[in-house]
């Protein structure tokens, strides 16, 4: 066993002992409780832009899409563009590692991103960021068939397919939304729900949102899981961070 091997296999053991330790789980829980009332996640940046995720999440994004290197990356939920323009970095960095495009507009990747209601404020800083070639955006609802349509439009058979779900909260939008779009995931790819964990949230903390325990990602993932064999939760991705918005919303599609 070489090093990196060694290094790697002593890092899963150290995951995976990390993951058995309730007292561990149980602060890790609470201070997400403790900094969520400050809105924590509003408070971070990807070149420029907000990109209202927890940092751990954004490395564990980074790692996978390293990993898988995907052509396509699929968005619900563009907010205020940080996320996306966070995706078309990532593939930028692909791109001049594998020396692969001499100009962004020149690339063959792509970020696809899909929101109810993209303001004009966060449009033009989206569409004026030096990424922008790399980015197509999409107003409407991620369910709707006419979105659907446009989506799959820009997907060729060639492509290696990755797919991030962030829209609406709610159990039946996230259910819909993993009906229609893991069929665009390639083998291998992952499909990541954000914000599952809702579900373990103190009662009352969103009072003012349509979702909330019993309602939400963590629920539409549970009963997607249940129905489609092609995809499994990478737990070890959820027992490494610990500190998450997204506790088992991390799915690989196996078949």
């Amino acid at each position: 066993m070489n090093d990196q091997m060694n290094f790697d296999r002593e890092s899963l053991e150290n995951i995976r002992a990390m993951a058995g330790d309730d007292s561990v789980n149980r602060h890790s829980r609470e201070w997400l409780t403790l900094v969520g009332k400050y809105r924590y996640v509003y408070n971070w940046k990807w070149m420029g832009l907000p990109i209202i995720q927890l940092p751990a999440d954004i490395v564990a994004t980074h790692e996978i899409i390293w990993s898988v290197k995907p052509t396509v990356i699929i968005e619900t939920g563009v907010a205020r563009g940080g996320s996306i323009v966070f995706n078309a970095s990532q593939l930028a960095l692909l791109d001049i590692c594998e020396g692969a495009a001499v100009s962004l507009a020149g690339s063959n990747r792509k970020c696809i991103g899909i929101d109810i209601d993209i303001r004009s404020h966060n449009r033009s800083a989206i569409e004026a960021h030096p990424l922008a070639p790399m980015i197509t955006l999409y107003e409407g609802s991620s369910v709707a068939d006419d979105t659907f349509r446009f989506v799959e439009d820009l997907v060729t058979p060639e492509d290696r397919v990755m797919v991030i779900l962030d829209s609406n909260h709610t159990h039946e939008h996230v259910l819909r939304e993993l009906e229609l779009y893991s069929g665009l995931v390639t083998r291998g790819s992952f499909l990541i729900v954000h914000d599952t964990g809702i579900e373990a949230d103190p009662e009352g903390t969103s009072p003012d949102r349509d979702w909330g325990k019993g309602n939400n990602p963590l629920t539409a993932v549970k009963a997607f899981l249940q129905i489609n064999g092609d995809f499994s939760a990478e737990d070890d991705i959820s027992d490494k961070l610990l500190i998450t918005s997204s506790p088992l919303g991390y799915l690989r599609r196996n078949h």
